[in-house]
């Protein structure tokens, strides 16, 4: 039996390529390899989006995003979150065991703080969620990038403590930390992110995507004046998209033997081309919300047996159980 992977994704907005590079990919590499299981982390993103027609659309788009780039739904427990009321049981048990201080030491409430954004109680609660997400599946592996590694170390701590009062329940997660997964860079030279505003969207349209790269900002060389490849955004963006051309492109900067507009023009047609496989199945998605629904509720139901029965040991442990007798 291969070993279970567990991790989420917060339906907050369009998805972009740098969505893809910095998760999904990796996701589509592992559904091989592991036992995965996927959730649209719903519950977490009502401490971001209080608008319901738009939390709605963005669980079904995450959903078809996910299907398009050729996450198989045979392979990968594909599942929303908020349709497993276990979560939150399990959060609130955990939150009876959980100190304030080791909540008070997690990097999103102490940016929060830093940047005097108002805290609510999810926001500040949301590691004790997540360690119920991770935990209810007994997973082997949780991959996050470098900033989510905190989150699986609470989790660890969270466990840990369970067991010394109740007695070993919960498999210890590792997190998977894939070193080869590229920050990708957004137009303004900074990371990729919906809140920079500076994204290049998984589904926009070839005409939108030409326009997007054609604005990423650059130096002032000139034509003939040689330019350095490491400090550019487009060459940054042609290492993902023209891995079979990037030794030319490197010695033609070098050399000054290409323009900054030649090599936007070319990143454009490549990511385009990279691309327009993945749109086309999202199109066909689009029109199937029948088959959207089903993969949703068949692996809401797979994941919940699965939770129910981590539940059940857990009450039956701090003694919340009908069945228990002492």
């Amino acid at each position: 039996m291969p070993e279970r992977l567990l991790s989420g994704i917060k339906p907050t907005g369009n998805i972009h390529i740098g969505n893809y590079f910095g998760a999904m990919r990796q996701f589509l590499e592992l559904q091989d390899q592991y036992e995965s299981f996927l959730f649209i982390a719903d519950l977490h993103a009502l401490n971001q989006i209080h608008n319901p027609e738009e939390l709605a659309d963005n669980i079904r788009e995450i959903a078809k995003a996910y299907l398009a780039i050729g996450l198989d739904p045979d392979k990968v427990t594909l599942f929303q979150q908020s349709r497993v009321p276990a979560h939150t049981q399990l959060t609130w048990i955990f939150n009876s065991i959980t100190s304030m201080g080791l909540l008070e030491r997690a990097h999103a409430y102490k940016d929060a703080l830093a940047n005097e954004r108002s805290v609510n109680v999810g926001l500040f609660d949301y590691p004790v969620l997540m360690a119920a997400d991770i935990l209810l599946y007994h997973p082997k592996v949780v991959p996050v990038g470098n900033d989510q590694q905190q989150h699986v170390e609470i989790a660890v701590d969270i466990a840990q403590r369970f067991h010394h009062l109740y007695g070993p329940t919960f498999t210890i997660p590792q997190p998977l930390i894939r070193s080869e997964v590229a920050v990708v860079p957004g137009l303004d030279g900074r990371k990729m992110s919906k809140s920079y505003h500076n994204v290049i969207g998984l589904f926009d349209t070839p005409e939108a995507t030409v326009k997007k790269v054609m604005a990423i900002t650059t130096d002032s060389k000139g034509l003939s004046e040689p330019k350095d490849p490491e400090t550019c955004t487009i060459f940054a963006l042609h290492k993902l998209f023209s891995t079979d051309q990037i030794e030319e492109l490197r010695e033609r900067y070098r050399s000054g033997s290409i323009t900054y507009k030649e090599s936007k023009e070319r990143l454009a047609e490549r990511i385009n081309a990279f691309l327009q496989p993945i749109r086309e199945r999202k199109a066909e998605l689009d029109s199937q919300p029948e088959y959207i629904e089903r993969v949703l509720a068949e692996g809401s139901a797979k994941a919940s047996e699965m939770a129910e029965k981590t539940l059940r040991e857990v009450m039956e442990r701090v003694g919340l159980s009908a069945s228990h007798h002492g």
